[in-house]
């Protein structure tokens, strides 16, 4: 037994059947158990390994469901463990064949995920169904919003027990931000209360210690704060005072120096001086001079300083120091830092923390009670369905896959859904309406020009469109045009296409890729281009007997301007035409009688075979030309269509005769419609064509009847 022989043994005792479709063998898989068994189906048989996510007609979150390494193409690993999957969870996979987009409860083989299932549905209010849908799983916020607790462990506000709870969520969200749930309510979880909770403790903590240590608030917190405040103040400029008093005292030439000059104060006067102005801030707070205690009266300082003076004198120096000051000498400077030191020291180690927005009495009102552990209560309670609803992405996974996976499978291990047309079709984006027909197989294109490279090879007539539509992005599609001629089809001409939801789009073409498209149009190819050939021909003479008679009227123009003739002379004979000439045109319409003739003798000699002569010499016009588009039409193949848009395809997808037609709908009036014979708007000239072709045809005929050479077709006495 050969090698070939035991693979095909061994694929019958698999119970494996194929079917030729379109002159394409494929797996059939129409049972469950074909589905179960994928696995033993060798991937040499598949047609497609591999699938873009993008650009095709597929329900999202499926692909997204089977593409698990999120690459943007689905291969046979994945389609295989996706089935194995479902196989697993269903009891029965014959369920995948049938038509409809709910799962009855009864046939989830997982208990875990029946749970799931029956959970989902309590949370929508229908306790009593017995199966499960896709529109239950569909809107996934719609599912967790109906349940209070959802099992992600956060609570939103309308989750709470009470107000208390509510305000209590609210304030903490507005300090520290909220996070999102499942169904996408903003909330609190456990990591948010705590840090709530720490965070305010600490700040309690330490506004506590103010009031237990004396040291730190000598006056009280307030009064030492404002104290702390007028020395942080005029920290800088006190302590530039006494540097410049120093620096006298230890030479007294720099008087002159650490004081401003003359001139600096000429050109203060010349502004507009205030108690506040930035320019006279700058000078010394007051006149320097050897070990000379600070002025704490407004009439001895720096005008623009003198209200912080006062304030220093009235909030820190006298209360602090003790008695009335009138001035501060570098010693009882140093001595008013040291005691508010430890009100620094503390002030530099509160904690930063957003919780302090609410205030200190509202942060230890929210902390004496049981508010934490009410909340932290609150959260264990949504946990506590968190299997079930963790579980909701698999429920919608079984759902979407028992609608949606045999239609993959129609469209990767087999191409059921595009040779029998019975199911979705992934990679056909529409119809385009073009030029009197409709094109069933468009597929949408992210890069035309490069698409075309590798689509060529595929043998098929290809058109290339842009489509635009108000409100949506453009995009272009490709359009296999299989049926019909392709004569009026060229960059430029517009249609209408309409995608797979029914809506309508602006189509230009943009490319062709010309390629036979059917046996009819070969066949009146020839004739077409002998036609057409006939038209370049006469309008290119007539185009040069125009140029000739437009450069002789010029001329004859530019001598009747340019002469002025004495008299008017009559118009000059026509030159006479030679007889040579007229030999000439004789010979030639004989030879072309004769050739007429002889071709028309030849047919009429064939008595009874007169249609058969025909028919052989149309046959051996048309032949040729039906015969190339033939062969090509048999290797027309939608593999390198689809490979060029990301697809990955396995085998001969071939695009045979008879599915071209069925692809590609021609405009032929139904069979019960009213066609007017007459033509009110007929061209006459038509009328007069067909007069000078019977004219001509009545000329043969008489030509042939005198020549004698109709006498075997006509009767004896009517012979020439």
């Amino acid at each position: 037994m050969t090698l070939n022989n035991k693979k095909r043994l061994a694929g019958g005792l698999n119970g494996w059947r194929f079917q030729r479709v379109g002159g394409v063998l494929q797996p059939v898989i129409e049972r469950g158990a074909d589905i179960a068994r994928l696995e033993s189906l060798d991937q040499k048989y598949w047609m497609a390994l591999s699938m873009p996510v993008a650009g095709v007609e597929y329900d999202a979150r499926t692909a997204e469901f089977i593409d698990t390494d999120h690459d943007g193409h689905i291969r046979p690993p994945e389609i295989l463990a996706a089935v194995r999957w479902l196989c697993d969870s269903l009891n029965d996979p014959e369920l995948l064949v049938t038509a409809g987009e709910d799962v009855p409860l009864a046939a989830i083989r997982d208990s875990a995920l029946q749970s799931s299932a029956r959970q989902i549905l309590k949370s929508l209010g229908k306790e009593s169904a017995d199966h499960i849908s896709l529109s239950d799983v569909a809107d996934r916020r719609r599912v967790l919003n109906a349940a209070r607790y959802n099992g992600d462990g956060v609570l939103p506000p309308e989750s709470a027990g009470d107000d208390e709870l509510r305000r209590a969520i609210l304030e903490i969200m507005d300090v520290l931000g909220s996070v999102e749930d499942r169904g996408g309510k903003p909330g609190i979880n456990r990591e948010k209360i705590e840090r709530f909770f720490r965070e305010a403790e600490a700040l309690i903590a330490w506004a506590d210690r103010s009031t237990a240590d004396a040291r730190i608030a000598p006056l009280g917190p307030e009064r030492t704060a404002a104290a702390a405040a007028a020395v942080c103040r005029l920290r800088e400029k006190v302590e530039d005072y006494f540097a410049r008093c120093r620096l006298i005292a230890f030479d007294p030439a720099a008087v002159t120096a650490v004081h401003r000059s003359e001139s600096d104060y000429r050109a203060v006067a010349t502004e507009m001086i205030g108690a506040a102005s930035e320019t006279i801030a700058a000078f010394p707070m007051a006149i320097a001079a050897a070990a000379r205690p600070l002025p704490l009266t407004e009439t001895s300082v720096n005008p623009a300083w003198a209200a912080a003076i006062h304030d220093l004198r009235t909030a820190a120096v006298e209360p602090l120091l003790g008695g009335e000051r009138m001035e501060l000498s570098e010693a009882d400077w140093r001595t008013l830092l040291d005691r508010l030191s430890a009100w620094e020291k503390w002030t530099a180690e509160k904690p930063l923390t957003a919780v302090e927005s609410l205030g200190l009495v509202r942060l230890k009102e929210m902390s004496a009670g049981h508010l934490q552990a009410r909340l932290i209560e609150e959260i264990e309670r949504d946990l506590k369905p968190a299997s079930e609803f963790e579980r909701l992405s698999d429920v919608e996974k079984l759902v979407r896959f028992r609608r949606h996976l045999f239609t993959l499978l129609c469209n990767s291990v087999n191409f059921r859904a595009f040779y029998r047309r019975e199911t979705e079709v992934l990679f056909q984006a529409g119809t385009l309406y073009l030029d009197g027909r409709a094109c069933r197989l468009c597929i949408e294109v992210t890069d035309p020009a490069k698409h075309a490279a590798l689509a060529t090879f595929s043998g098929a007539f290809l058109v290339y469109c842009d489509l635009t539509r108000a409100g949506s992005t453009k995009k272009s599609i490709v359009a296999v045009i299989t049926d019909g001629d392709a004569d009026n089809i060229l960059a430029g001409r517009n249609g209408v296409f309409y995608d797979r939801r029914g809506l309508d789009w602006d189509a230009t073409v943009t490319k062709v890729v010309s390629n036979p498209i059917s046996i009819r149009e070969a066949f009146w190819s020839p004739y077409k281009k002998l036609v057409r050939m006939i038209e370049e021909q006469f309008a290119r003479r007539a185009q040069a007997a125009d140029t000739t008679v437009t450069a002789r009227l010029g001329d004859t123009a530019t001598q009747v301007v340019s002469t002025v003739p004495a008299k008017t002379s009559l118009p000059s004979r026509p030159e006479k035409i030679d007889l040579g000439t007229i030999a000439l045109i004789g010979t030639a319409i004989g030879g072309i009688s004769a050739l007429i003739g002889g071709l028309l003798q030849a047919l009429f000699g064939l008595g009874w075979w007169l249609p058969v002569g025909l028919a052989g010499i149309l046959l051996l016009i048309s032949g040729p030309s039906m015969f190339l588009a033939a062969l090509k039409l048999r290797r027309r193949n939608l593999g390198p269509i689809l490979d060029a848009n990301g697809w990955a395809i396995n085998t001969q997808a071939r695009l045979n005769i008879r599915m071209g037609t069925a692809l590609t709908e021609l405009a032929v009036p139904p069979l019960n419609a009213i066609v007017p014979v007459k033509d009110p708007f007929a061209d006459k000239k038509r009328t007069r064509m067909f007069f000078w072709v019977a004219l001509l045809a009545a000329f043969v005929f008489l030509l042939l009847y005198r020549s004698g050479r109709l006498g075997g077709w006509l009767p004896f006495f009517v012979r020439s």
